[in-house]
């Protein structure tokens, strides 16, 4: 150790080499301000000091070149300060290194809520969006560092796609609760900010899209695809039920699906009477089944797991612009509810648990009611005509 001059940037940059594997020279004026010069010739500011444990603890100020020995001197004088009031800055530094970062609090989301608590798709879509969006944004900040300002910000970002942008904020939210709990932060700031309204899509087919459907679908070369799509069509069922059902779920006799409560998403189990049209196209597809599901997939063991390239082509030839494989869901509802079965009866077979989940189709109830009206209107019509004197 050697007691050098005053460290100015004439004398630091003048060290040139030692024989030393690595030298400290301390600044003639300020106590405990120095600089460490490594061989390779790199040279690192500090301040070195005893804290309130009588131990000897040295912090780190910055790196000549980076930092200038001026503004280097100024940071030790502060830290100094900070020590001469009883503080100990190595101490803060190593809590605020050990502080849980946005990375942390992905990944204990993950691990600790999402695998636990959603199904494999959902815990994919969770992945992704803390992936391409959460961590493309904060992966470099501490949990406790991230403002209202920065969620507004990046809420504000996503305004065009206003679902995602609460699929965000419901996630993040969630996230930041975890956070409370484990004491990570002191509050939830995502419920500081409202959330986009959203606009419901409502698209379904036509009785014309229909015909023009079961078209393409009879001269589709992969039938059974063309029969995932029909069960889609005859049931209301959600994708990955239909696509993950087992032959042990079917009583083609008694024509029920019994759904499993862990294949459904509301974790309930579920009981589907079957139209007799959905009886038939099940019992043709059973006579060449090989293995237990009704839609096996390329991986031995596994169900087939997505139809979107085959929808796409199918959606095209039929001239169905814009029509997801979730639009075949609100077909069947839509059809059931405007031929005058009641909203009750539908939200039961498509398994709502909220009556106010199938009141998005309310509006196509008062078709058979239109209906009905115009049927005695007709009549008061006819009736009245045979008054009129000629």
């Amino acid at each position: 150790m050697i007691v050098g001059k005053k460290l100015t940037k004439r004398f630091v940059e003048s060290i040139t080499s030692y024989e030393k594997d690595e030298i400290l020279l301390w600044d003639s004026e300020l106590k405990g301000f120095g600089i460490r010069i490594f061989p390779t010739g790199r040279k690192t500011y500090f301040v070195q000091y005893r804290n309130q444990f009588n131990r000897t603890r040295r912090k780190k100020i910055g790196v000549h070149g980076v930092v200038t020995a001026e503004q280097a001197r100024e940071e030790a004088k502060k830290l100094l300060g900070d020590i001469a009031r009883g503080e100990d800055p190595s101490q803060k530094s190593q809590i605020s290194r050990q502080k849980p970062n946005m990375i942390d609090l992905v990944n204990r989301y993950l691990e600790v809520h999402a695998k636990a608590n959603k199904r494999v798709k959902g815990y994919n879509e969770d992945k992704r969006i803390l992936e391409n969006i959460i961590l493309k944004n904060w992966g470099d900040k501490k949990v406790e560092e991230v403002t209202t300002y920065d969620f507004q910000f990046l809420h504000y970002e996503l305004k065009d796609t206003p679902y995602m942008a609460n699929r965000v904020r419901a996630l993040l939210s969630k996230m930041f609760n975890l956070a409370l709990q484990w004491k990570w932060i002191t509050e939830n700031l995502v419920t500081n900010v409202a959330k986009y309204q959203e606009h419901k899509r409502d698209r379904w087919l036509s009785n014309q899209e229909l015909q023009r459907l079961w078209s393409v679908l009879n001269e589709y070369h992969n039938q059974s695809v063309a029969n995932a799509i029909r069960l889609l069509v005859f049931t209301g069922s959600r994708r990955n039920e239909v696509l993950g059902a087992t032959w042990d779920q079917f009583d083609l006799d008694k024509g029920v699906w019994t759904k499993p409560a862990h294949t459904t998403k509301q974790n309930k189990m579920a009981h589907l009477p079957l139209s007799s049209q959905t009886i038939t196209i099940l019992e043709e597809m059973k006579t060449i089944a090989s293995t237990k599901y009704l839609f096996p997939g390329k991986v031995p063991g596994k169900p087939l797991q997505d139809i979107k390239k085959a929808w796409e082509t199918i959606r095209k030839k039929a001239g169905l612009p814009a029509v997801r494989l979730h639009d075949l869901r609100h077909t069947h509802a839509s059809h059931l509810v405007s031929s005058g079965l009641s909203l009750s009866i539908v939200g039961k077979l498509l398994g709502h648990t909220q009556a106010s989940t199938t009141q998005r189709y309310a509006h196509l109830a008062d078709e058979p009611l239109r209906q009905a009206t115009e049927f005695f209107g007709s009549k008061v019509d006819k009736l009245t005509l045979k008054q009129v004197k000629p």
